[in-house]
């Protein structure tokens, strides 16, 4: 075949063939043999017979992902080793899961031409699908709700504004796009599934795209600038909560109006942008009752706390601030579990119960990733997936 050249890969004692396109997608290894070097039971297997739902912590690192179980104090029960994936986390740039397939998609690599990969696994099979690569850029991306479109951004240092549409069933591009923000980031879908959050590092206004029509239908702010880091939404969509690279703190905007509400700063703590060159709130999770809101704070070394139960109509209060363990050297993350029970620290691995408010546990491979989600099972079957935004499912 013309600009294909094949190339013999040995993973352990299992040969693949990856076919490579010059210039154009790269596919490997599509339903490629089982991952070598596994450890552990699957969710599959320890929920098999059971009607009890049962939580797993997925936490996607380099060269494999870890489960853990939520139920059994976030113990260990598997490691599956995916070497297609990046031996360095910061090259890892998201993580999605269709509960109703039960495959989980792992973006990963350059975030900027000549390109980033997208990988697919099977975790019934416990199997890698497919597994592409393409001349474009890649970041945090979105699955639609009935499991078909992936909503893929080109990448916060790709000064683009577009979010390609990618099927997810062979991780063809549609040649479809969104035209959003420029910086094109970070990607949440609405809990109706009716419309994607846009955020770009280039831009200070949040995209609000309409999934029927694939185009930007509102835009939030102007915010905080240089333009949108982590952020957040509830629910209902009525609320918006975002970060800002030089800013210690948060804003709280009207979805509807698409006006900034408060603008929030931590009480207490401060940060020089002349050392620390990095987003100081790199991470910010609302509770699924939405009734506190967690920020993370690298260059103090804590996650602060905010009762957020009073907005619209009065502003956030600091309530807690908790130090951290093994503070993130840089950009963190932070995830709710499905119950509220637990925020988990990106580059960190530090575990917080959020009703001690303290650290109760550590995940090593969370220390080397900002990717990871939450996956729960019954009956040998996912039935229920978080997003890594940690968004509020209240109304």
């Amino acid at each position: 075949m013309v600009g294909m050249r094949s190339t013999r890969v040995r993973v352990g004692l299992v040969a693949v063939t990856a076919a490579v396109v010059v210039g154009g997608l790269a596919v490997a290894a599509s339903r490629s043999q089982p991952p070598v070097r596994n450890w552990g039971r699957s969710p599959a297997k320890l929920t098999a017979g059971s009607a009890v739902t049962r939580h797993f912590e997925y936490v996607v690192a380099p060269g494999a992902f870890y489960v853990y179980s939520i139920d059994r104090a976030n113990r260990l029960v598997q490691r599956v080793a995916l070497p297609q994936l990046p031996r360095i986390g910061t090259l890892l740039h998201g993580v999605v899961a269709d509960t109703r397939r039960g495959i989980i998609y792992i973006s990963y690599g350059q975030q900027k031409p000549p390109g980033g990969s997208l990988l697919a696994y099977d975790l019934l099979g416990g199997h890698v699908l497919w597994h592409r690569t393409y001349p474009f850029g890649i970041d945090s991306m979105a699955l639609s709700h009935n499991g078909r479109w992936i909503y893929m951004p080109a990448g916060e240092v790709s000064s683009s504004g577009s979010w390609r549409i990618i099927a997810a069933r062979n991780g063809r591009p549609t040649g479809g796009a969104i035209k959003g923000p420029m910086g094109a980031h970070n990607t949440i879908l609405s809990p109706d599934g009716r419309y994607l959050y846009l955020g770009g590092v280039e831009s200070p206004y949040l995209g609000v795209a309409s999934t029927a029509t694939n185009r930007v239908v509102r835009e939030i702010g102007p915010l905080n600038r240089p333009g949108v880091r982590p952020f957040t939404i509830n629910g209902s969509q009525t609320l918006a909560f975002t970060t800002a690279k030089n800013f210690l703190g948060f804003q709280v905007s009207s979805i509807t109006s698409g006006e900034v509400l408060y603008t929030v700063p931590v009480p207490g703590f401060s940060f020089d942008p002349k050392t620390f060159r990095y987003t100081p709130d790199h991470g910010i999770s609302l509770s699924p009752d939405e009734r506190e809101l967690y920020l993370i704070d690298t260059p103090n070394g804590y996650v602060h706390v905010f009762d957020v139960s009073g907005l619209p109509a009065s502003p956030p209060q600091l309530v807690a601030n908790i130090k951290l363990h093994h503070p993130p050297r840089h950009n963190g993350w932070l995830q709710h579990s499905r119950n509220g029970r637990y925020v988990y620290v990106g580059r960190a691995g530090d575990v917080i119960d959020t009703r001690e408010r303290r650290i109760v546990g550590y995940l090593p491979p969370l220390r080397r990733t900002a990717d990871s989600l939450e996956i729960d099972w019954r009956k040998r079957k996912p039935v229920f997936t978080t997003n890594r935004y940690g968004i509020g499912y209240r109304g």
